[in-house]
């Protein structure tokens, strides 16, 4: 059992207070020092008071000094809620690649604040390394064909990246019922089926987590298309309808939750059964209905924009129960287009939201060819990678023909690496910037002899693209039978990640089409302030570096990889190189011009080794600086009877089980706390001296029995006592007898806890002449846990008299 330790006297001020150290136990003998547990404590209701109040609000705050030698491992540490205080629910607070966690016991954790029933705190960090100013993300391996739960429709793939670095592809299948389950998460970096499952799962209309079985209320459209919300990262809308109406879905992948259902358009007479789209521009989501009405949704608000829906500008087709759009929607010059295939002529049309109806030159749409389907729309660029117009490709009948427009509506030359499709299905394109500058597009195509390939246009060029097949089949992904619906490019690897009606995600070099993509790569963001939060400064010295962690580096080719820093806003600002020891530096880049920054690492690989037999590299990211710390705080206890509260936080990481200081706290006692204090002065009625001494029988009484004092000389004896009826206990304490020194010397300076109390004797010499004479005392005392400098309070005064021979 640990002995608590005496309550000490410490100096509160807003910044850090305690600052003893107390080191780790028994650490290794290979690791030369132990990490080290510093606690402190701040008083925030009353900041610089010694002692605190009753119910006064502390930061605890715990900092961590990892003292490893080198690499990562798990680090562990827990704070107790101790003694008479209550934990406040949502105060702790932990650095990044920290996880909290809370107990009501003590001993069973869950990442669930628990509020005011929390007894107990920790923080962990699977991966803690040396110095503790460092954020490290996993660098993603490369990402092999892959079956998912798709049921062969799970159309492109979503990437998310999760804040611990997690990268996730979501995709939702197309064209089903609404009851159906049909949302999927695979994580790529574990190679598996996302957390959370059985996947897949369905999609509702009411926010909260994502259900299972056949309870969904929302279908799903032919072409899908997603937009994410620019200024919530990992929200999702999508296109979706209800026996009622169709609109805008929403989900959150960081949550794995459905954030809602927004209709837009009613079904019925005269209203749509599906939507094509979802695309955005100027801060709007816009779809095209079957019944070829346009669609519009404001997303900072989440709310059907003004006016909507808005006139068609393309005809109607498959409006009927269950109908599903055949085209798709892209965006040129902030104009809306979309294709639309009614069963006649395949054609494009033009919306403005400027005047919320079609565009100039667009009075009637054009045609993209006189028959047949089209499942794409796409935006066509000059070769200064300017968006000048939009494009459709029909699927090939025998043949495919591909159609653009410029935004005023004028023609425009056509891609030409569709020509030789026969009998294909032809899907909208992703487009990706390389390092190069030029700006290629990747469509999936599939059907007749195809089994799955991608065709690249390179826009820049106005060709096709260099060094990539024409088109790309990918026989090491299901022996080349992923039936491509569409790509998503990661900015961070720089690799395709594919997926089609085979249900196989798989990955391709956008350089040369190969399969897998032997790219890796990781973003860190590092925010050195959200290590702190003791609300000080100076903590933060400046950035360091970044470093490849478990690769080996003759597999990568560092000649070619590169690398971004970019600010909060997303704008990149330095292009540091990779060393020959693979670190990057960061020295130069100031935290007080950039608080926060994000560091992409894009590796091309000579090899995959590195990710074999359970190795996880890492990119990390490090500044230097004060030691991480850990927070929480909780509430001091009104009860009169609590005069202090105590914590001492314990540990353990790969040096070893840590402790940490104590910090004890005194509490003084407030307005409503304060003690009872009395005094009851009495004389001795007895003629013998033996029992008016301490302990003696007495009788002890307020006036003396006539006749008990000598002829001459009196000698009375006093008792005087002093009574602390509580709550809290006194300090400091005197008696006040001016008639009578020996009595104040008697009862020097003495403590008194609640319910205790003193009893004092002393005597007096007295003429005879003098009597009656009366001896009043009183006490002076301090509050236990009184501020410095507190004034003594004093008592009422209490009275004994001597009475001569003919009374009192």
């Amino acid at each position: 059992m640990r002995r608590r330790l005496a309550f000490a006297r410490s100096t509160l001020t807003i910044g850090v207070v305690i600052t003893a150290v107390a080191a780790g136990v028994a650490a290794p003998t290979a690791v030369a020092a132990p990490s080290r547990l510093t606690k402190s404590v701040q008083d925030v209701t009353s900041p610089g008071a010694d002692p605190v109040h009753h119910a006064d609000t502390l930061n605890w705050v715990l900092s961590y000094a990892n003292n490893s030698s080198s690499g990562s491992a798990p680090a562990t540490v827990t704070d107790p809620v101790e003694g008479a205080q209550t934990y406040v629910p949502g105060s702790l607070q932990v650095p990044p690649g920290w996880t909290p966690s809370w107990s009501a016991d003590g001993t069973n954790f869950q990442g669930t604040d628990l509020g005011a029933a929390t007894v107990a705190v920790r923080a962990t960090n699977p991966g803690a390394r040396a110095g503790g100013t460092n954020l490290g993300n996993i660098l993603l391996a490369p990402v092999k064909p892959t079956a998912t739960a798709t049921g062969g429709d799970g159309y492109t793939p979503i990437v998310y990246r999760r804040a611990d670095g997690t990268v996730e592809a979501w995709n939702m299948y197309h064209h089903l019922y609404a009851a159906a389950p049909k949302l999927v998460c695979t994580d790529l970096t574990a190679g598996a089926p996302c957390a959370g499952g059985p996947w897949p799962r369905p999609v509702n209309a009411a926010p909260g987590p994502l259900g299972s079985g056949a309870t969904g209320d929302l279908a799903s459209t032919l072409t899908p298309q997603y937009v994410q919300d620019p200024g919530r990262p990992g929200v999702v809308y999508y296109a979706a309808t209800t026996d009622a109406s169709v609109g805008v879905g929403c989900l959150d992948l960081a949550a794995r939750a459905n954030c809602g259902y927004f209709p837009l358009v009613n079904t019925g007479s005269g209203g749509a059964y599906g939507l094509a789209g979802l695309v955005t521009t100027s801060g709007n989501l816009y779809g095209f209905g079957t019944n070829g009405q346009v669609a519009c949704l404001t997303i900072a608000s989440q709310s059907p924009c003004a006016g909507q829906p808005y006139a068609p500008v393309v005809p109607a087709n498959n409006n009927a129960p269950g109908g599903l759009y055949m085209g798709s929607l892209a965006v040129a010059g902030g104009k809306v287009f979309g294709s639309s295939s009614p069963g006649g002529p395949v054609v494009l049309g033009c919306f403005d939201p400027a005047t919320a109806s079609a565009c100039a030159g667009w009075s009637s749409p054009h045609t993209v060819a006189p028959s047949g389907n089209s499942y794409n729309a796409y935006t066509a660029y000059d070769t200064g990678n300017n968006a000048v117009g939009a494009c459709s490709t029909t699927a090939g009948n025998p043949t495919s023909t591909t159609t653009c427009y410029k935004i005023d509506g004028t023609s425009l030359a056509a891609p030409t690496v569709f020509n030789g499709l026969s009998s294909q299905l032809v899907f909208d394109p992703e487009n990706a910037l390389g390092p190069d500058g030029h700006l290629r597009g990747y469509t999936g195509i599939w059907g007749g002899s195809v089994a799955g390939a991608t065709v690249c246009y390179d826009w820049t060029a106005a060709a096709a693209c260099a060094g990539f097949p024409l088109p790309a089949t990918h026989p090491s992904a299901n022996g080349g039978a992923t039936r491509d619906y569409g790509y998503a490019y990661d900015q961070t690897t720089r690799c395709l990640f594919g997926l089609g009606d085979a249900g196989v995600l798989f990955s391709e070099d956008p350089s040369t089409s190969s399969s897998p993509c032997i790219h890796s790569g990781a973003d860190v963001t590092l925010t050195p302030s959200s290590f702190y939060c003791d609300g000080g400064t100076n903590h933060i010295h400046g950035y360091t570096d970044a470093r490849l962690e478990n690769m080996n580096l003759t597999n990568v080719n560092l000649a070619v990889s590169t690398a971004d820093v970019s600010d909060v806003n997303g704008s990149v600002f330095a292009h540091p190189s990779f060393a020959a020891d693979g670190s990057l530096d960061l020295s130069g880049i100031s935290p007080a011009a950039h608080p926060a920054i994000t560091v992409s690492a894009h590796l091309v690989l000579n090899n995959s080794n590195d990710f074999t037999g359970g190795n996880q590299p890492h990119l990390v990211v490090s500044f230097s600086g004060d030691a991480p710390q850990i927070c929480f705080r909780t509430t001091v206890s009104s009860t009169c009877t609590v005069s202090g509260v105590t914590d001492t936080a314990t540990g353990s990481d790969a040096t070893g089980p840590l402790t940490s200081n104590t910090v004890s706290l005194r509490v003084a006692p407030g307005s409503g706390c304060q003690p009872n204090v009395s005094v009851n002065k009495e004389i001795c009625a007895s003629a013998h001296d033996s029992d008016c001494g301490p302990g003696g029988p007495g009788p002890w009484v307020k006036h003396a029995t006539p006749g008990l004092l000598g002829l001459l000389l009196a000698h009375p004896h006093w008792r005087i006592t002093v009574t602390d009826a509580g709550p809290v206990g006194i300090t400091g304490a005197t008696v006040n007898d001016s008639a009578e020194s020996s009595c104040r010397s008697a009862a020097g300076t003495f403590d008194l806890a609640a319910g205790q109390s003193k009893q004092v004797y002393c005597s007096t010499q007295l003429l005879i002449s003098l009597l009656p004479f009366t001896n009043t005392a009183s006490a002076s005392y301090v509050p236990v846990n009184s501020p410095d400098g507190t004034p003594p309070s004093r008592t009422s005064g209490s009275s004994a008299v001597a009475c001569n021979l003919l009374g009192c």
